[in-house]
């Protein structure tokens, strides 16, 4: 049964962990008065708008070039500059330069492309689109990331690409899927549209693999109203993705094949709104100083929950990790308390902690009823036969059960982060009286 939405009410115990030998204040559950008082509105409010934001749309507006502006290649320059990479197409939004991408690879019907369950499904839906087929890996524990030994036992002759999501802003083992990778004739995605400004042994998340994409949907780390990028230091993908979805940027193109396709292009169009251009430049230039505030917060709080048993996914040594959102595991056999009934307790705290928004898309109806086939267009072939079980990825599926979902808290400050540790600590010290809530 899912986690509780975030919201007041009573949670539910199991054992419990000695936290402290000072006396603990009652939950508020059981009696007790709340301890999460500060404001956490304009605290968890996102994104951060300012005036220099409404300046920039509205001299897009001035303009009177509201579909092709140089607004939308500047952008381009500045995510080249950020990431250093050779080419960025800016697109409509992250999941348009998924499918780009996977164009650029040309999968062929009936082609696997290895992927998580424990993502957006945007990271796995395009394959369909493409005719291929979906082949759901396990991920492991310290990053959320895909198994790298799971994914080559999953390798088959019709392989042609593995997705690697960073997950919540935390990077993969890179090193590790592109041996992998490389040792099978794979390319390789990095679905990137949680980790604007991660690292992985001193290089940006996206631009370790063939070819990488971001999203700056409204709720990203560089948020404008939609918007993405695909990125890749490989000409001939760049050209490829230009000429699925930018038939107007072909013409210039005048040594690429790929112009003969300038008065068709491939059936889509992709470009960015100039105008989510115009917010997504802003929000770069701001990006590390936000990023900053966000990883300060989430590190005091997360140094206050790992003696309580809880899991807040601190990153190795060699990598550098950002806060799209705040995930923790809380397992019971660690804290003493389901993960269900820890949550309804701290939301009686007045924390805003609840399930996460993600459910494994192997367990979905898409995938179990076999409705799949019909979007590849693969029904009557063999590859069609493939049946998903929900029962699959046994490591993923207990994993994902142990999750609550804090605020990633972008504009906290200490008291508030503070409180929330308070919280937990209440919680799990009178874990064996805790309202018992339904795992």
């Amino acid at each position: 049964m899912p986690l509780p939405p975030p919201a007041g009410g009573d949670a539910a115990p199991t054992g419990g962990v000695s936290v402290s030998p000072e006396p603990i204040a009652t939950p508020a559950c059981l009696g007790g008065t709340p301890c999460v008082t500060a404001p956490q509105d304009e605290a968890l409010r996102w994104p951060i708008l300012t005036a220099d934001d409404e300046e920039a749309v509205l001299a897009v507006l001035r303009s009177g070039a509201l579909s092709i502006n140089p607004e939308v290649a500047a952008l381009e320059d500045d995510v080249r500059g950020w990431l250093g990479v050779e080419h960025v197409v800016a697109h409509n939004n992250g999941t348009s330069a998924i499918h780009a991408a996977l164009h650029a690879f040309d999968l062929q019907p009936g082609d696997e492309v290895i992927v998580p369950s424990a993502t957006w499904w945007a990271s796995v839906m395009p394959v369909l689109h493409h005719g291929a087929v979906p082949v759901f890996a396990e991920t492991e524990t310290a990053t959320l990331g895909l198994d790298p030994a799971d994914v080559e036992a999953r390798i088959t002759d019709r392989t042609k690409a593995i997705v690697v999501v960073h997950l919540f802003g935390m990077p993969s083992r890179m090193d590790e899927l592109m041996a992998v990778a490389r040792r099978h004739g794979l390319r390789v995605l990095e679905d990137a549209a949680h980790a604007h400004g991660a690292r992985f042994r001193g290089r940006p998340a996206g631009t370790i693999g063939d070819a990488g994409v971001f999203s700056f949907q409204s709720n990203k780390l560089v948020p404008s109203a939609e918007g993405g990028v695909f990125v890749t230091n490989d000409d001939a993908l760049m050209e490829r993705v230009v000429r699925y979805g930018h038939y107007e940027r072909l013409l210039p193109m005048k040594q690429s094949p790929e112009r003969r396709f300038a008065a068709t292009g491939f059936g889509h169009k992709f470009r960015m709104s100039p105008l989510s251009a115009a917010v997504a430049r802003g929000q770069l230039r701001h990006l590390e100083e936000r990023n900053a505030r966000r990883n300060a917060a989430c590190e005091r709080l997360s140094r206050r929950l790992v003696p309580l048993g809880i899991d807040p996914f601190l990153p190795p040594a060699d990598v550098d990790r950002v806060y799209f959102e705040f995930l923790v595991s809380a397992p019971a056999s660690a804290t003493g308390v389901t993960p269900a009934t820890l949550a309804r307790a701290l939301q009686a705290e007045g924390a805003r902690v609840g399930a996460p928004r993600y459910p494994l898309l192997h367990q979905q109806p898409m995938f179990t009823e076999g409705v799949w086939a019909q979007v590849a267009r693969l029904e009557g072939r063999p590859e069609a036969d493939r049946r998903y079980d929900p029962r699959d990825l046994p490591r993923t599926t207990a994993g994902n059960a142990n999750l609550l979902k804090l605020p990633s808290f972008p504009a906290a400050s200490d008291e508030l982060i503070d409180q929330y540790a308070t919280a937990f600590e209440k919680a799990i010290a009178h874990a064996t009286q805790l309202p018992q809530e339904p795992a």
